[in-house]
């Protein structure tokens, strides 16, 4: 059997709201409860399960998405008033980037309630 990610844990200090918050940019729903985590996941079947800590280190996590979930989540993105980037170091406010590495690659990143940088991108590719 070939080796797949199956979950990986996202600490939070609130973990419904940060998982809500994730699943609605999105445009996902939250998982029943897991034991004590908040799980949402993607279509692949792995799963962000959230996690309460108080004291934890941000970190990143990137979704591909279509040109068309990409377009709806930076939509929402922008509804809800949410600073977006054009870049990791979240210098370039407002942006989107363009890959210069994969053709016809779009990607932004946010933060969300506790820290963690999230990033949409698209696939790119010969077809874009």
């Amino acid at each position: 059997m070939p080796v797949e990610l199956n979950h990986t844990i996202v600490p939070a200090r609130d973990p419904q709201a940060s998982a809500q918050f994730l699943a609605g940019i999105l445009g996902l729903s939250v998982d029943p409860p897991v034991a004590h985590f908040t799980p949402v996941t993607l279509a692949n079947q792995v799963s962000l399960d959230y996690d309460q800590l108080d004291d934890f280190e941000p970190h990143h996590y990137a979704f591909i998405v279509s040109e068309q979930e990409f377009d709806a989540a930076l939509a929402r993105i922008q509804r809800g008033g949410i600073t977006h980037y054009g870049d990791p170091a979240c210098q370039e406010i407002g942006q989107i980037y363009r890959s210069k590495h994969t053709m016809g690659r779009r990607g932004a990143y946010f933060r969300d309630p506790d820290g963690h940088l999230m990033e949409i991108l698209t696939p790119g590719g010969a077809g874009s």
